[in-house]
């Protein structure tokens, strides 16, 4: 039967009950009372089926219909349904299997009706003075959270709009500023050059002055290295002199053979110290080792005092140090770096004011990119974050971004998502979100979390669970949820004779 036709129907019957025309069989709404008239000869005809009764089968307590129409106010038939009228609260339908079953299911107990069982006191009038209450509370939420939620759309539309300036007027900042610094980089490349050339004269002319030093300390060591080996001092250097010399053990089996030592000496049977310094030094430069002195071989009970020779030593050890410094640049060429010195602080700051525009603009684009509702409704939580604090964590909650949980007794926070979409129904979107790809559980997935949103006059983090391991689920509460009351939703289903 048509949706027109039963609200035909049913204005129909109730300007029949008003006049007293019409009657109903047990358990069946005013809105359906004229299918329960008797018909001719009185009979009742099943209303999906063919079969016909007569009137007297209704509500005898026995299903004889194949669809059960036949036994609206008993439990006989499976599946059914029982009207409760709870005249003074909401009209509603109960399942037929509640009837008479011990159990008051109807406020006005027509349910159990078999007064021998039990004893139902009416409750409809307090439920439906308790019900309207709520409906009054409900609506002035509502019609409280619309009116900010009105506030925010008109702030999410500026906010759009202000990005969508901005954007365009910091591309042609962007542009002019990138001029200037190609500008810049050019200058800066100009004054690095002689620069650079001026630095690399002075630190050629150094590398020289280390090298020549360099030079002159290698030639005098091996002139002390080779005054150390010629023991007998006949202004040779023999392999007998050498075999003494423990480095130069070159096969390192704890002996140094004539082999070893003529390999070194370059096969031969002595050396002056002319050849020494050419062609012997070289080789054995880097093995070679001091013979130490006696007195460095004495126990601690025998090293005395450091005295002034000591000191002496180590201000000469400075002075070497700071020998090997490079010395300063000469006036012309330092004047080249503090000319380059500018340049390159020039082009850094309009480079970074290239980047800060470029940042700015990436921010700007990406709220603009952002989905914040129909009509930009949620855009006023962006960059904000609301926490929910239970017995073991504290939950934060920053919409489109991120969701986590840190633990009350300290220690890091958990990414339980980022970001991801809009996880509503098809035929409402916007009413939950969806977070995804958070730290992974061991063992397990990545953690999510879906914030389930309701109207509400604050932004209010209510509610954090895991309803499934790694799942997690949020109430969020916000005006931007609440919708404009009608008329129509808070009118109490009341389906009553008396209209």
């Amino acid at each position: 039967m048509s949706a027109m036709l039963l609200s035909v129907l049913s204005v129909v019957v109730t300007i029949l009950v008003v006049e007293g025309a019409i009657g109903r069989p047990r358990g069946v709404p005013l809105s359906r009372a004229l299918l329960y008239q008797p018909g001719e000869g009185n009979t009742f005809k099943c209303l999906n089926t063919v079969q016909e009764f007569p009137f007297e089968y209704v509500n005898d307590d026995y299903c004889d219909c194949d669809d059960g129409s036949d036994e609206p106010g008993t439990a006989a038939c499976p599946n059914m349904k029982f009207f409760c009228q709870n005249k003074g609260h909401v009209a509603e339908d109960i399942l037929s299997s509640r009837v008479n079953d011990g159990y008051c299911d109807c406020c006005d107990g027509s349910d159990e009706y078999q007064q021998e069982k039990i004893q139902c006191p009416n409750t409809c009038d307090e439920l439906g003075r308790k019900r309207r209450e709520d409906l009054v509370r409900e609506k002035e939420l509502r019609e409280t959270g619309f009116n900010i939620r009105k506030q925010y759309v008109e702030e999410g539309l500026q906010n759009l709009q202000t990005n969508k300036a901005l954007v365009e007027e910091l591309e042609k900042s962007k542009e002019q500023m990138l001029g200037e610094r190609d500008d810049l980089e050019g200058k800066k490349t100009e004054a690095e050059s002689p620069e650079k050339e001026a630095k690399e004269k002075h630190e050629k002319a150094w590398e020289a002055v280390k090298a020549e030093r360099q030079a002159a300390r290698d030639k005098l060591k091996a002139a002390q290295a080779f005054q150390q080996l010629d023991r007998n001092r006949d202004t040779f250097i023999t392999v007998d002199e050498m075999l003494s010399q423990s480095c130069f053990d070159k096969n390192m089996d704890g002996s140094v053979t004539v082999e070893e030592i003529k390999e070194y000496l370059e096969d031969q049977e002595q050396s002056t110290e002319d050849e020494f310094l050419e062609k012997i030094w070289p080789n054995i430069k880097e093995i070679y080792k001091p013979p130490v002195e006696e007195s460095e071989t004495k126990g601690d009970e025998d090293v005395s005092p450091p005295s002034p020779t000591d000191a002496a030593a180590e201000e000469k050890k400075a002075e070497e140090e700071d020998e090997e410094k490079m010395p300063d640049y000469d006036e012309e060429t330092k004047r080249l770096i503090e000319v380059a010195d500018e340049a390159r602080r020039l082009y850094d700051e309009a480079d970074k004011k290239v980047k800060d525009v470029e940042s700015q603009i990436s921010n700007a684009k990406k709220y603009l990119e952002k989905d914040f509702g129909p009509e930009n409704e949620y855009a006023f939580l962006y960059n904000k974050c609301f926490e929910y604090t239970e017995r073991e964590y504290t939950y934060k909650l920053c919409p489109f971004d991120k969701a986590s949980q840190r633990p009350k007794s300290g220690g890091s926070e958990t990414n339980l998502g980022l970001w991801g979409h809009w996880d509503g129904a098809s035929d409402d979107k916007y009413s939950a979100q969806k977070y995804e790809k958070g730290q992974n559980c061991w063992n397990g997935p990545d953690r999510s979390v879906k914030i389930l949103l309701q109207c509400g006059i604050e932004n209010q983090l209510l509610s954090a669970s895991e309803p499934s391991r790694c799942e997690y689920q949020f109430e969020f509460a916000t005006p931007a949820r609440c919708t404009q009351p009608t008329p129509e939703e808070y009118q109490m289903n009341y389906d009553h004779d008396e209209l």
